[in-house]
């Protein structure tokens, strides 16, 4: 499938303030995107997205009647809109505040003030999410390959499959946390597990230390998705038997890069 353009995208932007949505428009005119509706309150955008379908969603984190993830969750529910890309763009910078984005499949999380580079490479994951681009492997027919996706956010396991989906990856078996996972592992062979870092009972962490020590499938490659990826406890995590670490937002380039090295070497 052939790649869209910037120009092809159709953007919904959600931003009370007259002066950051002026500056918003015009760095995405800069990437030559001109299809642009722009949302002030939390029900005009409420309104756009049951009425029409938007590429992506770029929103601000808070509004007179609810905020980004309120309105993250009627996106997800909405017949026009569940499948568009969401991105925030706030000058919130908390952790805290931040978390349930990264664990709701967002595409990208912009700050305020942000960089053309910021929004450039938020462009392209949007891209990379609507317009699948299946992976072309030497020793493995992609669409073969057994994936176990580990992570308790329901959100989040439906971008990851989608995304995996993207690349050719189709047979995906789902697992809500760690304990489901081992037991699924008992029961079936798998090429490729993708597990979250952080689940209840039993982490990331102790279900790699399961698989390597006590699986029959001691070898297969790991890929753990997380939002603390840079936090200074995971800095050792691969001596666990990690192959690789990827962030949240899950963003496809990347993690294309990630399986070729994974499955090719």
């Amino acid at each position: 499938m052939t790649s869209i353009q910037p120009s092809e995208l159709s953007i919904l932007l959600v931003e009370p303030s007259d002066t950051q949505s002026k500056i918003i428009i015009n760095r995405l005119k800069q990437q030559n995107i001109t299809e642009i509706t722009l949302a002030k309150t939390f029900d005009d955008a409420l309104q756009q997205i049951t009425r029409y379908h938007f590429d992506l969603i770029a929103s601000a984190m808070y509004f007179d009647k609810g905020t980004a993830l309120d309105l993250l969750s009627h996106v997800k529910t909405s017949d026009k809109c569940q499948d568009s890309a969401f991105m925030l763009v706030s000058s919130e910078y908390k952790r805290e505040s931040l978390e349930e984005f990264k664990q709701s499949g967002v595409v990208a999380i912009l700050p305020k003030p942000f960089t053309p580079e910021n929004l450039h490479a938020a462009i392209n994951n949007t891209i990379d999410l609507i317009s699948p681009e299946e992976m072309e492997l030497d020793y493995f027919d992609v669409h073969e390959i057994r994936v176990l996706l580990v992570d308790d956010s329901m959100l989040a396991r439906n971008h990851i499959k989608r995304v995996l989906n993207n690349l050719g990856l189709l047979k995906v078996t789902e697992a809500k946390d760690g304990s489901e996972a081992i037991k699924i592992l008992n029961e079936n062979m798998f090429d490729l597990i993708v597990t979250d870092f952080n689940m209840p009972e039993i982490d990331g962490r102790q279900l790699t230390k399961y698989v390597r020590e006590q699986s029959q499938q001691s070898h297969i490659p790991i890929l753990m998705v997380t939002s603390e990826s840079k936090d200074t406890h995971l800095a050792n995590i691969e001596q666990d038997g990690v192959n690789a670490l990827c962030d949240k937002p899950f963003e496809p380039k990347f993690v294309k890069q990630i399986l070729y090295t994974l499955l090719e070497h």
